[in-house]
């Protein structure tokens, strides 16, 4: 067999078990269907991918391949926050058109191990943390908020999958909680209109005015310089 008929193989297994795991999220896909939808022998997936798991694991990075095009296809704009939900509702969009990567992505878990393509989004979503905290949006370590946001975009995408329906109500109050969360929105003590500062930060949060980006990067700096002192008082 040629190089290009070798690879030509190793690529149709892999769309052939993208495919029925994605038509059968959850449930476990026998190997001879795989080979069967690829046209080929089963010691040609072994040939490839050496086991199951190693099949799996190159069809997960294969999904992941697929959303970092999906976020890296995404324009940032000059607010970050802005660009964390459009990233939130793509990231919920991805999982719901695609349940069965989704699941191999995200859902499948074990202590003490992470895949490393998980890696690859999750950087994505760290420079859009870095870009909130340089801007003065943020009231934790930009890192601690990338952390907070991917897990509870998990749990609401993971959430809607296993309910077999989209429920943009939910997704739309987890992320905006979240966004309120890592930015201090809500007041630490009390009513947030109690606190001027955070009540108009909290504001600027949800629309931003006719400000300038550097106006506005400013202007939030100091109300979180006021909420800040406020609250050690």
């Amino acid at each position: 067999m040629t190089e290009t008929g070798k690879e030509g193989s190793r690529d149709r297994l892999l769309e052939a078990a993208a495919s029925l795991i994605a038509a059968s999220p959850g449930k476990d896909v026998p190997l001879r269907a795989i080979c069967d939808r690829a046209g080929v022998r089963l010691p040609t997936l072994y040939h490839f991918f050496g086991s199951k798991e190693g099949l799996l694991d190159a069809v997960i990075d294969h999904g992941f391949d697929l959303y970092v095009g999906v976020k890296e296809s995404q324009e940032r704009s000059d607010d970050p926050i802005a660009d964390l939900r459009e990233g939130w509702d793509a990231h919920v969009r991805f999982g719901l058109e695609n349940p069965g990567f989704y699941a191999l992505m995200y859902g499948q878990v074990a202590p003490g191990h992470r895949p490393q393509a998980q890696e690859r989004p999750a950087r994505i979503l760290r420079r859009t943390t870095a870009a909130a905290a340089e801007a003065g949006l943020l009231s934790v370590d930009p890192d601690r908020a990338a952390d907070h946001v991917l897990a509870a975009n998990i749990g609401v995408t993971l959430t809607q999958i296993v309910g077999g329906a989209a429920d943009p109500d939910l997704s739309t109050a987890v992320r905006e909680a979240t966004i309120a969360a890592i930015t201090g929105a809500t007041a630490a003590r009390g009513d947030a209109t109690a606190d001027p500062a955070r009540a108009l930060l909290q504001s600027l949060v949800a629309d931003p005015g006719p400000l300038a980006p550097e106006e506005l990067a400013l202007l939030r700096r100091w109300l979180r310089q006021l909420a800040d002192a406020g609250t050690e008082e």
